[in-house]
């Protein structure tokens, strides 16, 4: 029976969720850079923490799932689709919505299309993050194939891996300090898919949305869902008093009143 238990409880030492703040200080950092490598790395862990993605999906490193690429993007205004080859900076700048389209993705259906709208925030904005790559790449004439995780220092190709997304996070962990309530170790590359999903269900939004923008099939889902956040949790106690007050239907061996 231990055994069995062992199995089915998630790993003790589960990568923590990032908060915001987390995502926000890597982003001032490149909102003032000149390096395309520091603007490129928060632009993808931007991208990930947003859509949910795995780390073989936005970047480089080799996986059990394909990284998203040129052709992956779609960029709208309105309703108007946006010619990413073609259309002025100026255009590609002001798109309102972007996509991503599966090819070949974990648990992905082939053509299926993910998008999100401007989150209102100067920089930490899906569409914006996506239109900068998307610029990025089209300047230096990067094929419809070449990953979004991707950059150019010198005209010379250089790819975004996973060390690189782990060492960042890990960087403005430590600056942030013990306030955030875990360790630079605690988290790497692959807490960028726990931190969206947390921050959808801490918004109070339907763990069946969540679950689709994460393309979950099963009750996995329910191990990125971290209860040491602070804000999910700070109110159950006061709900469970609320109502943990009832009573149960009787069956035939409860003595009528």
């Amino acid at each position: 029976m231990i055994s069995a238990w062992k199995k089915q409880d998630p790993p003790p030492n589960r990568v923590k969720p990032v908060p915001i703040r987390v995502i926000r200080s890597i982003a001032f950092i490149a909102q003032a850079a000149s390096d395309p490598l520091v603007i490129g790395i928060s632009d993808m862990i931007i991208i990930a923490f947003f859509y949910l993605l795995r780390p073989g999906e936005y970047t480089a490193t080799k996986s059990d799932t394909q990284p998203f690429d040129f052709k992956s993007v779609q960029l709208f205004i309105g309703d108007q689709r946006l010619d990413l080859r073609r259309a002025p900076e100026a255009q590609i700048q002001a798109a309102t919505f972007a996509s991503l389209t599966f090819e070949k993705q974990k648990n992905g259906v082939e053509g299926e299309v993910i998008g999100l709208a401007r989150s209102g925030d100067a920089y930490l904005c899906p569409v914006k993050a996506l239109t900068r790559q998307i610029l990025h790449l089209r300047k230096h004439n990067a094929s419809d194939n070449t990953p979004l995780a991707t950059v150019y220092i010198n005209n010379k190709e250089t790819k975004i891996t996973s060390s690189m997304i782990t060492n960042t996070l890990r960087h403005h962990v430590a600056l942030i300090g013990p306030t955030l309530g875990f360790l630079p170790t605690d988290v790497s590359v692959r807490c960028l898919r726990a931190a969206g999903a947390n921050a959808l269900l801490t918004a109070d939004v339907d763990p069946c949305i969540i679950q689709l923008l994460g393309r979950w099939r099963s009750d996995e889902m329910l191990r990125y869902l971290h209860v040491q956040s602070k804000a999910l949790m700070k109110d159950y106690s006061a709900k469970m008093l609320q109502s943990g007050d009832f009573t149960l239907i009787p069956n035939q061996v409860v003595p009528m009143l």
